[in-house]
């Protein structure tokens, strides 16, 4: 068995599952979910709830006598002498916990019975399940009948989405001395590349600020404000922004996914070479070759 623990909103999680269920697949068994940390209550960071039931996925809760198992560190070393002499032996799972943002391609290789804390935000640490993900990460969910109209007229058109991300990337101090948010320039130029290269691009919005984008960003006229999802239903905007053909992302995992899961064959991809503020964080691994980093 895998366990891993899930942190963070619905891009978080899907890198965190991704991560574990390309293990749990490698070793044939089967993947549980540790919701502890999202069930806490902290001041000292955004709060978030569990989101992955909205998918396709194949995994179960972890009970918590699972996850203490998983969790409970080794014995005291004179244990484990007395151990050794009387003939008792203890086998621990392997708590693995990621050192650094870069990609640690010892994950790939970690045995059964492990339980993963980290975000693993790389998809060399599941590219070789990339069709199993694409269908676990279809939204179960029933649309309503502008979702339904939504998902109509991106298809119909050279649909370009276009994520922005404020909410506590401004709000919360902490998270906005870690994070940023991406400059007008960056979108600038990220429109000005996509207009000279696409012909008849439709832009499609999705933010969580819909009127900071409407009065800053001076987006061509057609483009298309999807306003309508509230916060809670992040999973019915991933729906519809990875039935696009092209990306804007921002520096959110939540853009990421819905840009990973395009599967138009001519996709663009446009994402922000800053990642974060902190010039010390190596996101080298994080985007795919393939995407356009501005």
């Amino acid at each position: 068995m895998i366990i891993v623990k899930l942190m963070g909103g619905l891009g978080n999680q899907m890198f965190q599952y991704a991560a574990a269920r390309r293990l749990a697949h490698h070793h044939g068994v089967e993947l549980k979910l540790d919701l502890s940390f999202l069930e806490e209550n902290t001041e000292v960071i955004t709060r978030r709830k569990y989101e992955l039931g909205h998918l396709n996925i194949t995994a179960a809760i972890a009970t918590r006598a699972e996850v203490a198992e998983y969790t409970r560190k080794p014995r005291h070393v004179l244990a484990r002498i007395l151990d050794r002499c009387t003939g008792r032996t203890e086998s621990l799972p392997s708590y693995i916990r990621e050192a650094s943002f870069d990609f640690w391609p010892g994950l790939l290789e970690a045995p059964d019975n492990s339980y993963l804390d980290g975000y693993w935000q790389s998809d060399r640490y599941f590219r070789d399940i990339g069709g199993l993900l694409r269908e676990e990460f279809q939204v179960v969910t029933a649309q309503d009948q502008w979702n339904k109209e939504m998902v109509e007229r991106i298809t119909g058109e050279n649909a370009v989405s276009l994520h922005v991300r404020r909410g506590d990337y401004v709000s919360d101090k902490a998270t906005s001395e870690f994070h940023g948010t991406c400059s007008l320039k960056y979108y600038h130029d990220a429109v000005t590349a996509v207009t000279g290269s696409l012909p008849s691009p439709t832009f499609f919005v999705f933010s969580d600020d819909q009127a900071w984008v409407k009065a800053n960003l001076g987006l061509p006229k057609g483009t298309v404000y999807m306003d309508h999802n509230p916060p809670d239903k992040g999973c019915e905007d991933l729906r519809l922004m990875k039935l696009c053909r092209h990306f804007i992302i921002a520096n959110s995992s939540f853009s990421w996914w819905g840009a990973w899961l395009g599967n138009a064959p001519e996709k663009m991809v446009i994402a922000p070479r800053n990642w974060f503020n902190s010039p010390g964080m190596n996101t080298d691994d994080l985007l795919p070759v393939s995407w356009c980093r501005l």
